[in-house]
């Protein structure tokens, strides 16, 4: 997942004095060649790095060749480990390079960046920080450009693919009465089921494609056109992401894949093309034949195609009321998620049904839910200025002085281009007065670009992202209380008394080593006493430092901590979760007037965080599952933790590679945003239908971090990570809200994308 506020990295170790002449007669992995080359050469050591790449080139070298010639392409995830020496041997060839570059003798440095990409085209080194893996030899390219000064690959220049769509020979109905065809036996119990009774007249009302009707598509001529051209030649996931539409369609009905699987993605290919009605029809028939499903993600974690269509069906009828539909009723319940192989679904499908002409004529096209009175408040979670309430109808709020607060949050770090905590240039931008007039330069001296034309005019005046965001509706900002930058209460208190922004003040609570006092290569480990002593103090001194302050919201606990990353919540989640409720307990000795929160990764152990953190008030997490929203998040947690909810993360990129120029990449990224918000929004307090614990949301993020994939002066274009995004990848240089133009007129320049507008009408309707 996307680490927001993350300045500590991958490539940062912290040197502990680890020997560089090997004792034993048994060489040195090869692994660990790689962790002390960066450790070396974020120390400016040349010698020692020297040595290291020595050592690897003599004990490695030869079968990192050989394992290079056999290879067309990259590894498939499930090989990546037999290829990890010819990795590990361009790695430590890539520092070498890099730090040459960094040394200004760009000649050497080109020779050799060029040898890694001809030796090891496919090599390619994990980056724990962000759970993906980054090409050495893109890289590698990347470095010889910025030396070359080329630019780097322009949103402009990008050539886009041209997109086709599924056009079906036998359509069928708009929306399916599936009482009319079959039977729905054990409807809310783990044992549902939908019995066909008339097979012949639900493959005719179902259409082309969709369960149970797949004998269509062989008869369709553009079916056999397609085979015929080589159109459908390869995997079907290597039509997930691709542009030609009617190709995946095709490619995703014959796939190999169950039908739950494959509907789900036909769903998306027609969402895609833009073919809604026909998008919910696949979505409905999961739902309603195969709600049991289960598929894993690429980072191998449980994922429930029936949850996530139950929630695209919703998002769709929300964001086009122009359908006149309506669903009611369904639930999708996955009971013991804890065991992926001995899981139980709990389903009620629903009713989804067209709205009457009756209806239609009185339908107002701004979708609007059905309200519910609260009730009365039954638990106060705390007795302070900020608390939270939940009512006998089950409904959570929270309360600042008494009255509701929706968190309207934004993740806050602007960078400046060309800055990176990879080679510790990356400034505090509380303290960053680029200008050197006394003023912060980000929050007060930024200006709007509204020619895009990447330069300053009259009619541009300084407006800085303070008043951008008063403007736009956010009341609170997501900020890291941390040792390299350390929050400024004078600077804070200005910006409350100014513009009102509450602060969620965070703590990394170990992880990436931060406040635990391991090393990197450590990681915090908690169940060490040492390690929680540390980590205690750190906490208290930050509340100590500002719980009387009138901007503060809440504490927040950690970063995702439970994927790990430099510590072992995941392998010892219980140990976890008890020490953050011993943390939860210290503040509320000391601060009685703000609640305590978790950040957590999605839902991975809600089931332990439930059972062993019940002093913690809310249960927040960084979540990023699709346009449609967080589907089960909202349910999972009422059961499971029983705790109000938010999400400290949520956001989409805006570029989408090949599949979209620049333009529709922004209207996809503002489309991914309203998705969430709503989903945010109709689970809040007061909503018949939604679940009625979310208190709000923090967006990712306010402006682009051109740091994120390596080079700092380079707006990367290349994909990283897979992700549930418009291009189908994270693009994880391109979340912001607003850009920054080419990089010239950074840190001042904003660039405002469409999302910019959308939460304008959003967050102040």
């Amino acid at each position: 997942m996307i680490k927001a506020f993350v300045y500590i990295v991958v490539f940062v170790f912290l040197f502990f004095g680890a020997p560089l002449v090997q004792a034993e007669s048994s060489p040195r992995s090869s692994s660990e060649i790689v962790r002390l080359s960066w450790e070396a050469a974020n120390r400016g050591d040349a010698k020692a790095l020297s040595a290291l790449v020595n050592e690897m080139l003599m004990n490695y070298e030869g079968k990192a060749k050989a394992l290079a010639v056999a290879l067309t392409n990259f590894p498939p995830r499930s090989k990546v480990g037999d290829y990890k020496v010819m990795s590990d041997v361009a790695t430590v060839l890539f520092i070498k390079s890099e730090t040459l570059m960094h040394q200004g003798q760009d000649a050497e440095a080109k020779k050799e960046f060029k040898k890694v990409i001809k030796q090891y085209p496919w090599a390619q080194t994990f980056d724990p920080s962000r759970g993906a893996y980054w090409s050495v030899a893109e890289k590698s390219q990347d470095s010889i450009d910025l030396m070359e000064g080329k630019d780097p690959l322009a949103v402009s220049s990008v050539k886009v693919i041209p997109r086709t769509v599924p056009v079906l020979k036998y359509p069928g109905q708009d929306v399916i009465d599936w009482t009319k065809y079959g039977n729905f036996l054990n409807v809310g119990t783990k044992d549902y089921h939908y019995q066909i009774t008339d097979q012949a007249g639900l493959v005719s009302a179902i259409g082309e494609g969709i369960y149970p009707n797949i004998a269509d598509v062989y008869k369709d001529p553009g079916y056999r056109k397609a085979l015929k051209a080589g159109r459908l030649k390869g995997s079907q996931w290597d039509f997930v992401n691709t542009t030609d539409l009617q190709a995946a369609f095709y490619k995703w009905v014959t796939a190999p894949e169950s039908w739950g699987v494959r509907l789900y993605y036909i769903g998306e290919i027609f969402e895609k093309a833009g073919m809604l009605k026909e998008a919910i029809k696949a979505y409905d028939a999961l739902i309603v034949n195969f709600p049991s499903t289960i598929a894993w993600t690429y980072w191998q974690t449980p994922w429930y195609p029936g949850q996530a269509a139950l929630a695209k069906i919703q998002y769709l009828i929300r964001i086009h009321p122009e359908l006149h539909m309506d669903f009611k009723e369904a639930k999708i319940r996955i009971v013991n998620t804890e065991d992926a192989h001995n899981y139980q679904t709990i389903t009620s499908p629903g009713i989804l049904r067209k709205l009457s002409d009756t209806e239609i004529a009185g339908q107002n096209l701004n979708w609007q839910p059905v309200k519910m009175p609260l009730g009365k408040p039954v638990f106060y979670s705390g007795q302070g200025q900020v608390r939270f309430v939940k009512y006998d109808s089950g409904h959570w709020q929270l309360l600042v002085d008494d009255k509701p607060f929706l968190i309207k949050g934004m993740s806050y770090m602007p960078t400046k281009v060309g800055q990176s905590p990879d080679d510790g240039t990356l400034v505090d931008w509380m303290q960053e007065d680029d200008s050197h007039d006394g003023v912060i330069t980000a929050p007060y001296e930024s200006w709007v670009d509204k020619y895009g034309d990447n330069k300053r005019h009259a009619d541009e005046p300084q407006v800085g992202d303070f008043q951008l965001m008063k403007e736009m509706g956010v009341n609170t900002l997501r900020i890291y209380y941390q040792p390299s930058m350390k929050a400024d209460k004078e600077f804070l208190e200005k910006m409350y008394k100014g513009y009102g922004f509450k602060v969620a003040m965070s703590n990394f609570l170990g992880k990436y080593a931060i406040g635990s006092g391991a090393t990197w290569s450590e990681g915090t480990d908690y169940e060490n006493p040492l390690h929680q002593k540390n980590m205690m103090a750190y906490v208290r001194q930050m509340v100590m430092e500002f719980k009387d302050e009138p901007y503060i919201l809440m504490w927040v606990l950690g970063n995702e901590n439970n994927y790990g990353v430099a510590s072992n919540a995941d392998k010892k989640p219980e140990a976890y979760y008890k020490f953050v409720n011993e943390v939860a307990r210290m503040i509320k000795s000391i601060d009685s007037n703000h609640p305590v929160a978790i950040c957590n990764g999605d839902t991975l152990f809600l089931d332990k965080f439930g059972k062993y953190a019940p002093d913690v008030d809310a249960y927040g997490a960084n979540v990023y599952r699709g346009n449609y929203g967080f589907g089960s998040f909202w349910d999972e947690v009422a059961e499971l933790a029983g705790k109000p909810a938010f999400i400290t993360e949520y956001g989409a990129p805006a570029y989408g590679g090949s599949s979209m120029n620049y333009a529709q990449a922004q209207q996809a990224q503002s489309d991914y945003h309203k998705g969430n918000w709503l989903d945010i929004f109709y689970n809040s307090a007061g909503f018949q239908d939604g679940a009625g614990n979310s208190v709000g949301g923090m967006t990712f993020e306010w402006l682009d971090e051109w740091w994120k994939d390596y080079s700092p002066a380079l707006h990367d274009t290349k994909a990283d990570a897979i992700g549930p995004f418009p291009g189908g990848y994270y693009f994880e240089e391109w979340f912001g809200i607003f850009g920054q133009g080419d990089g010239s007129q950074s840190p001042y320049l904003r660039e405002p994308r469409k999302v910019y507008y959308t939460y304008k009408e959003l967050w102040n309707s």
